[in-house]
Order: structure tokens, then C-alpha cells, then sequence
């Protein structure tokens, strides 16, 4: 008895120990990954992408991008995408933006006048992001359809590599 007992122990203990292992490894942190694309032959670009989930556990892609590259003005924007179906962003409502001091600050909606779909959302922040400081962590508040904001945690390392595209935007 005490044999079974013995054996049943190490494989429970064996199972708990794999399983942990494999969600310590899963487990990602938010930071962002600097990406390269082509946007014609011989023009590469930037654009700063993450995956993080709002306070409620909804996942969102945060993609800050260049627009208007062939332009003398170019913008940077900041693209929200949630889950198809369980978040739709309101329109035109601005993108609120708070730093780690308190100052908050507003970005214009760019798809004011129609949105390509419900769940994304794209904010222009060449102004903005020229204001905010690099070491500090920000808080997006995202005004969605239900009339409350659900809240994204943006990180001081992902605002660091946010303002390394506003220095290549010139």
C-alpha cells in the first residue's frame, strides 16, 4: 500500500512540476518587437507591435506605425485591434492617454468618419508621442461602444521603442 501510495505521490508531483514548467515558459511579457517591412522595393520600415490584454483579459494588438511615407508630413498612429465580436470601439471618440505623472492627454480619432470594422481603432499620435517621457509606463484608455473605457498598460520599454520611431519619422 504504502508502494502505490509512493508511486501515485512522484507522478502527481511529476505532473505538477511539468505543468508549471510549461506555463512559466508561456508566460510572455509585454514588450514590443520592433518589426521591419517592405513597403516598395528598396524602401524598408518600422512599426512597433505588441499583444497585451486589458483589465477585463481581452487581448489587443497595439501597433504603432508611420502613415503617409511618401508625404512631406508624416504621421505616426497608433492602431488598436480587440477580439472580432467582443469589443467595438466607439467613433469618433478620442484615445485618452495618461502618463505616469498624471498628465493627460488626447488623441484625435482617425477613423472618425467610418471604421473598417468595429473592433479597431486608430488614433494619430505624431504630437503626442513627441511630449511623453521614455521611462515612464502609460495607461490607454480606450472608449468602446458600452460607453466605458477599458484600460491597456503600455509598459516603459515598449514607450522607449515608441519614441526610437518618432526619432526616425523626421
Amino acid at each position: 500500500m504504502k508502494r502505490k501510495f509512493k508511486q501515485y505521490f512522484w507522478r502527481c508531483a511529476l505532473v505538477v512540476f511539468l505543468t508549471l514548467t510549461v506555463c512559466g515558459w508561456s508566460v510572455q511579457s509585454a514588450q514590443a518587437l520592433l518589426r521591419q517591412h517592405h513597403d516598395s522595393p528598396g524602401v524598408l520600415r518600422y512599426h512597433s507591435q505588441i499583444s497585451i490584454k486589458d483589465e477585463k483579459g481581452y487581448a489587443w494588438q497595439v501597433l504603432l506605425f508611420k502613415q503617409n511615407y511618401n508625404s512631406p508630413l508624416k504621421d505616426l498612429r497608433l492602431r488598436l485591434v480587440a477580439f472580432p465580436g467582443v469589443v467595438e470601439i466607439a467613433h469618433p471618440q478620442p484615445l485618452l492617454i495618461k502618463t505616469a505623472a498624471g498628465k493627460l492627454l488626447s488623441a484625435s480619432d482617425a477613423y472618425a468618419l467610418t471604421a473598417p470594422v468595429p473592433n479597431v481603432g486608430e488614433y494619430n499620435l505624431t504630437d503626442i508621442l513627441r511630449k511623453l517621457p521614455t521611462t515612464d509606463a502609460l495607461k490607454l484608455y480606450v472608449p468602446v461602444s458600452s460607453g466605458e473605457q477599458l484600460v491597456l498598460n503600455i509598459s516603459n520599454t515598449v514607450v522607449t521603442e515608441w519614441q526610437w520611431l518618432v526619432t526616425d519619422i523626421d
